[in-house]
């Protein structure tokens, strides 16, 4: 349920419940929430102080004045969203929660952080020539459409941001460029804004040095995220020399804006994200871009939420990305591998991937050791076993328990697990090794990755793992050789979704399907940092322009680059409606025109790649969208639990709820289900963008019910014109199936194909 008129009695019995020191209580950075603000979109310096002011009265009236207040107050959020971060003691935020004014109070937690091809396999281009019927060329490469990204800073020196061929900032942009203690940033025409939003983590992290004030990026995950979403044409990027060719962002004519809120060990808290939104809203960025998160919250507990429904009350469009938590109930790979192969002394080959920049100091087989029969005399044969190899002794490679008499001069075989991969190279090496395989475990199944690895290396699949170690347990001699790394394109079956990509079903509310969409998201080439090597490794030194991430972070620039192009191409069109052109042109099949597989080469489902795989060539002629107003997300939260009194908090307006409005009932681009016990009668409006034209539907029912579509056809006479149809689902009496199940419904004229999935679950 949404937070009720329970919900301010449930947070404080929480947050008193937590108070049961003895001898003192904890400060911690809270949240307190207060909705919109009375001042309009454009608020004076006096509307900003009057703000600032209420915050102090509201605070101060728990913690004895205005003063204390003030100095508990480390953020207030004056512009598009109300409210203020603050050190307090828990019984103080469960007193706020009370106030009449306040919609919810939390702790501000740490959220984690969650390209040469991927653009071409895409099909915004072929083999670097971008045809004139492109997204690209058509929206102009993104040109006026200003892409803000919340995540750990800019290297401003990458090519990727030279503003090289950008016309003149637009004239609506408000933001600064903010500089650090001798940082030496500097913004231009293609990077036009950079701030830092750091108090959040000093909250938690206490006093901070010089380096934490200046938006440059020291660790790369900011600087590849946002030139995939907007980054400037580069010539022959590549990583040591793989993938070489043109590298750009999906709206590589878009002005960029930088909003650092992440910190070390990949902390973003809440109170510097939502500060980050606020900033971002108010400069007049056009789309936001956020590759972080964290665990599932109710929306007026949720950061991203709270953020995005400002934004999108300001028709800017916040893509964010799912996680990296799969598969336990998008990211896919695309067409492009980079290469190696073990040749074993008995004649098998094994295919592997790898970006290390050496080869073998020779043309020759090597002999090849386990991990296992490596380690050292001190180290248990148990140790660092894995449940999917029993019997396999220390495969895992880990610091400390490799023996270099046994090592040295050998390529040696690990096991994925417990210590980064690419450490396990570094150990290798360490302890003598020519080569590295690195096999994968059973959980990670086919997905292989393409790391930087310090030595000559090849990462394989568990399948072929097993058949490497079966090899090395079959024979006295054991002999390998691992291959040149190769960059291989046109690689099938792709896409197909990774198995760190976070799956459904929406927790929070399963009447949404999530995610939305998946796009380009493993092997990734973009910009990076100079300031630390791609390994991030100490004994590395090396340092790169452009390197290769892999994650729903890459996939969330993608989508971003897109919804740019889109914005610049329709600049009337609301976030729903851009977000309804991506769901329902996106397609399900692989480059095989067979049903998407996931890294263990199973059929995928929606609850991985949610409407499917992102297409923007089709996205900008959907002929029909499901648009969404703001009264349409407050009868959602109405359905919800929310009440009037807390609505009218949450938008400074009236808005009186529906009394027969059903979660179901939102217009989404998708129709989800989840409790299919009797009839349910779904809503959904659809608006022409295309030529009048007469749409019919087309329905196959998911297993175990019956689905008819009233009416069956529609007509539009006109541009813009909007049209309501209703679905009808109904459970079969016998044969239903126990989880969730899907289907698809699409309403075509011939040219158009809008497609919804239907998700249905029975009880």
């Amino acid at each position: 349920m949404g937070l009720s008129s329970r919900s301010h009695f449930l947070l404080s019995v929480l947050l008193l419940c937590l108070v049961h020191s003895p001898t003192f209580a904890l400060k911690k950075p809270y949240i307190v929430y207060l909705g919109s603000h009375a001042h309009g979109p454009e608020p004076t310096a006096a509307d900003i102080k009057s703000v600032t002011n209420s915050h102090y009265d509201l605070l101060g009236l728990y913690l004895g004045s205005n003063e204390n207040a003030q100095e508990a107050i480390f953020y207030s959020y004056t512009h598009h969203i109300n409210g203020f971060a603050a050190i307090l003691e828990e019984d103080e935020a469960a007193e706020v929660a009370k106030h009449p004014n306040v919609l919810s109070v939390f702790l501000s937690k740490g959220r984690k952080l969650h390209t040469t091809r991927s653009w071409d396999f895409l099909g915004l281009g072929r083999n670097a020539v971008i045809h004139k019927s492109s997204l690209l060329r058509k929206a102009r490469f993104g040109e006026d459409t200003i892409i803000g990204n919340l995540d750990t800073g800019v290297w401003p020196e990458s090519k990727s941001f030279d503003d090289e061929g950008m016309g003149p900032i637009p004239e609506k942009w408000r933001g600064i460029c903010q500089r650090g203690i001798k940082d030496g940033f500097s913004c231009n025409r293609k990077l036009i804004r950079a701030r830092y939003f750091n108090k959040g983590y000093a909250a938690y992290a206490g006093h901070l040095d010089d380096t934490f004030y200046t938006a440059r990026d020291q660790r790369g995950h900011r600087s590849r995220t946002l030139s995939t979403a907007g980054g400037s044409f580069v010539p022959r990027a590549s990583v040591f020399g793989n993938g070489n060719g043109p590298a750009k962002g999906g709206s590589p004519r878009a002005p960029v804006a930088v909003y650092k809120v992440c910190w070390p060990e990949d902390n973003c808290y809440d109170a510097d994200i939502l500060a980050g939104f606020d900033a971002a809203i108010n400069d007049g960025v056009d789309v936001i871009s956020v590759s972080q998160g964290g665990g599932p919250a109710e929306f007026f507990l949720d950061r991203t939420a709270i953020g995005s429904f400002h934004a999108t009350r300001n028709r800017v469009v916040v893509v964010s990305s799912a996680g990296n938590s799969g598969p336990q109930p998008g990211t896919v790979t695309i067409d492009r591998e980079f290469t190696t192969y073990v040749a074993l002394g008995d004649k098998q080959h094994l295919k592997g991937l790898s970006l290390s920049a050496k080869g073998l100091p020779s043309n020759k087989f090597y002999p090849l050791i386990s991990g296992a029969d490596a380690k050292a005399a001190d180290v248990s044969a148990a140790e660092g076993n894995s449940v999917y190899w029993l019997n396999c002794g220390n495969l895992l490679c880990k610091a400390g328990t490799l023996d270099p008499k046994k090592v040295k001069g050998k390529i040696l075989a690990c096991l994925r697990g417990d210590n980064a991969r690419i450490d396990k190279g570094h150990q290798a090496a360490l302890a003598g090794a020519v080569g590295m395989v690195l096999a994968n475990d059973e959980v990670n199944g086919n997905e292989i990755v393409a790391d930087a690895h310090v030595l000559p290396a090849a990462h394989i699949s568990f399948a072929d793992g097993k058949v490497l170690f079966t090899y090395i347990n079959s024979t006295k001699f054991p002999m390998a050789y691992i291959t040149h790394v190769k960059t291989t394109l046109n690689m099938t079956p792709a896409p197909f979704m990774a198995s760190f990509s976070s799956r459904g079903p929406n927790i929070v509310e399963p009447a949404i399907l999530k995610p939305d969409i998946t796009a380009a998201g493993v092997k990734i080439i973009a910009a990076y940092t100079l300031a630390v090597s791609p390994t991030g490794l100490d004994f590395d030194t090396s340092r790169m322009p452009f390197y290769i991430l892999s994650g729903t972070s890459m996939s969330c620039p993608h989508v971003s680059g897109i919804v740019g192009l889109l914005k610049t191409l329709y600049p009337s069109w609301s976030p729903a409606a851009i977000r309804s052109a991506i769901m329902t042109t996106a397609r399900t099949r692989d480059n095989k025109v067979e049903p998407m597989l996931d890294s263990s080469f199973v059929k995928a489902t929606p609850f991985s790649y949610g409407a499917g795989h992102i297409r923007p060539n089709r996205a900008m002629d959907p002929g029909l969208v499901y648009d969404l107003t703001a009264n349409d997300y407050l009868d959602f939260l109405c359905a919800r639990g929310y009440n009037e009194s807390q609505l009218r908090l949450f938008t400074n307006e009236t808005h009186t709820c529906p009394k027969d409005f059903n979660a179901v009932d939102m217009n989404y681009p998708s129709i989800t289900v989840p409790n299919l016990n009797s009839t349910v009668v779904v809503t959904r409006r659809v608006r022409n963008v295309g030529t009048p034209s007469t749409y019919y539907a087309r329905v196959k029912a998911p297993a175990g019910s019956s689905v008819s579509v009233q009416p069956q056809s529609l007509v539009f006479e006109r541009f813009d014109e909007e049209k309501e149809f209703k679905v009808v689902l109904k459970p079969n009496v016998a044969g239903k199936p126990f989880d969730y199940v899907f289907e698809r419904l699409i309403w075509s004229d011939g040219v158009h194909y809008v497609r919804s999935l239907l998700v249905v679950k029975h009880q």
